[in-house]
């Protein structure tokens, strides 16, 4: 027998007393603002403040006498529970922490103050999170455009109250349950920011883009659902409205009812929801909310929503994370009209500017983002043991990738671990089918040797290669010098081998060839060498090439002048290059080959956990909060 049972059996063998919420709780004071003291300041918790996933506090703002909305009238205290009434807010819950102790909250919340003679917090907590409860606040709910309820009805609910040992008994084990439930979800909660960062990042790109409006990309203007009320049925074609919108998903199970056939006939007549089409909410607190038509099954959505529908030159889910983004996120919310709710016109939201990539590329950046998506959001996808190493590569690319995006320049940094930086080259090249690159991003590069070698010259042994020596993708020897192996092992171990790169460093600086065969083992006298580190994402072909280019040239000519003349070893590794994925280098390479042998012959890239943690908890909490009522 657990110590639980023990409890009951001991405490309450008979039952306990049922109680309303209303006499297991005390008043709460509103503040009276006219009396207030007006240099004194207080933290506002609005109905935003409450997180949804952390059930905690997240941003305040400072309000005093002079600049308190109206809506901020109830002070509280640590440990009072706060319960968001209104259907946006509906399972936003808190319990105030010590830091909020005396601070003001908007008239949006119920505050809930456990009378300690009664009950504990924490148990009052737990039965407010219940589903129990929630079914009880879905059939007691009014208001058709907004659903709420009331304080009374909310205080109406009857609770369990067994004696305060079995109360912390009780709240011992479910807080068990929720601490472990919090670590995972505080996990996924940074992986979420981390991919919202890296797809806000990703859709502000410039490249091989051209700019255009928001109804640029649309087959048909912005519409919306009926403004009319309709009669709600028992059965019918699901109706769905704002709440229903979250997480870039319209969840069914919070339509607003059932309308008949002949209603959604009439509604159709204006706009008939089908599969791809993209949803935003443009009214209420939640608007800028967005969502993707993914099924085709038969609803109809209400005045709330404005409705997208691309045309083909686009791409239906790149339109759905572009809607997301933070640049749109904060146009919405600046051109978004501010009463007593947000409210955006379809007609503004058309107007918006945004950057319209090809079609190509736009599925490229909706494979890539549907992929992490998936990470963040399958439930299938177990978190513990793998959280970590995916946590290190969400920052990798946050911090990474996107700064490429920013800028249209390297990305890449000596901190970043080898395979993570190949892993992203290869992923820029298949988005954007270009990555921009230092030559120190990937290649090793060394000064050939310098040291007199007059005395060490022998008939054979080792080569060496001058800078007269070289010609644009080719190697000419106009006098064959050699130095002895033992002289070329102590002075210079980074011997020259085929794929190796070999770069004049004064008089025709940049002049490049690639090693072949006949100079394997060679040596280059006060050259340039490079080394490229993965030739499975840079052909050292395509990279000589760059560097007998013009545009390498006009990298050089812009140095100091001293780096112009004699070009250094520092100076070099910072030479910018754009380098696309293999195929296209090899096409190239392949091309440039073809014009180059003519020319010679004219001239000579948790949650599975979480929702089980999630069932556990509420299994136990629900089974725990169960007591047989005493009769009488």
């Amino acid at each position: 027998m657990s110590k639980l049972d023990e409890l009951i059996k001991k405490l309450c063998p008979d039952g306990v007393e049922y109680k309303a919420i209303k006499d297991c709780v005390l008043k709460i004071r509103n503040i009276k603002w006219k009396n207030a003291d007006e240099s004194e300041t207080y933290s506002y918790i609005d109905l935003t403040s409450v997180n949804r996933d952390k059930s905690g506090i997240d941003k305040t703002i400072s309000i005093n006498r002079k600049n308190a909305p109206s809506r901020a009238q109830q002070i509280v205290k640590k440990q009072d529970i706060l319960l968001g009434t209104t259907r946006p807010m509906l399972k936003r819950f808190c319990i105030v922490p010590a830091i909020y102790d005396n601070q003001i909250c908007s008239t949006g919340f119920c505050v809930l103050r456990a009378n300690p003679e009664m009950v504990l917090p924490q148990y009052l907590y737990h039965h407010i999170t219940s589903s129990k409860f929630f079914n009880y606040v879905e059939k007691n709910q009014k208001g058709a455009s907004y659903p709420s309820i009331s304080d009374d009805k909310v205080k109406a609910f009857r609770i369990p109250v067994p004696p305060m040992e079995v109360q912390r008994e009780i709240v011992k084990i479910l807080d068990n349950f929720t601490e472990l439930t919090a670590e995972l979800t505080a996990e996924l909660t940074a992986r979420k920011k981390q991919y919202e960062y890296y797809r806000n990042r990703l859709l502000t790109f410039e490249h091989n883009c051209r700019k255009g409006k928001i109804i640029d990309m649309l087959a048909r203007p912005i519409t919306d659902g009926p403004h009319t009320t309709p009669e709600f049925t028992e059965k019918g074609i699901p109706f769905i409205s704002a709440e229903a919108i979250w997480d870039g998903k319209i969840h069914f199970e919070k339509k607003r009812g059932y309308i008949t056939e002949a209603f959604d006939v009439e509604c159709c007549k204006k706009y008939k929801p089908q599969k791809n089409d993209v949803f935003m909410v443009k009214s209420g607190s939640t608007t800028g909310k967005v969502a993707y038509v993914d099924t085709n099954e038969r609803f109809n959505v209400w005045s709330p929503l404005a409705a997208m529908r691309v045309n083909q030159e686009n791409n239906p889910r790149f339109l759905f994370y572009l809607l997301q983004s933070e640049p749109i996120q904060k146009m919405v919310h600046a051109k978004a009209s501010h009463g007593s709710q947000p409210n955006l016109s379809m007609r503004a939201l058309e107007q918006f500017d945004v950057m319209i990539p090809p079609l190509d590329v736009q599925n490229r950046i909706v494979n890539v983002l549907d992929n992490f998506d998936k990470v963040c959001n399958d439930l299938h996808i177990g978190l513990p043991a793998e959280i970590e190493a995916r946590k290190k590569q969400y920052e990798f690319y946050r911090d990474s990738l996107l700064t490429f995006l920013e800028k249209g320049e390297s990305i890449l940094t000596e901190q970043n671990r080898t395979e993570l930086r190949y892993a992203l080259i290869k992923l820029l090249q298949y988005v954007f089918g270009y990555v921009t690159v230092r030559i120190s991003d990937v290649a090793e590069t060394n000064i050939g040797l310098a040291t007199s070698v007059t005395k060490y010259k022998t008939d054979k042994g080792v080569q060496l290669l001058h800078n007269s020596d070289i010609q644009p993708n080719r190697i000419v020897v106009k006098n064959y010098e050699y130095v002895s192996p033992e002289f070329a092992e102590k002075n210079y171990k980074k011997l020259l081998h085929k794929g190796d790169i070999i770069t004049v460093h004064t008089g025709d600086v940049g002049t490049s060839a690639v090693i072949g065969d006949e100079f394997d083992g060679a040596i280059g006298f006060t050259t340039i060498t490079t080394k490229v580190h993965n030739t499975d994402i840079l052909m050292p072909a395509y990279l000589c090439h760059f560097l007998n280019s013009q545009k390498c040239k006009r990298q050089i000519a812009a140095m100091t002048i001293s780096d112009r003349n004699n070009l250094n070893q520092s100076s070099f590794e910072k030479i910018r290059f754009e380098m696309p994925n293999l195929e296209t280098q090899r096409e190239i390479v392949r091309v440039l080959k073809n014009m180059d042998d003519l020319h010679s012959d004219i001239s000579s890239g948790l949650p599975a956990e979480i929702e089980a943690r999630k069932k556990q908890y509420e299994y136990y909490r629900d089974k725990l909060l169960s007591f047989k009522e005493k009769k009488g």
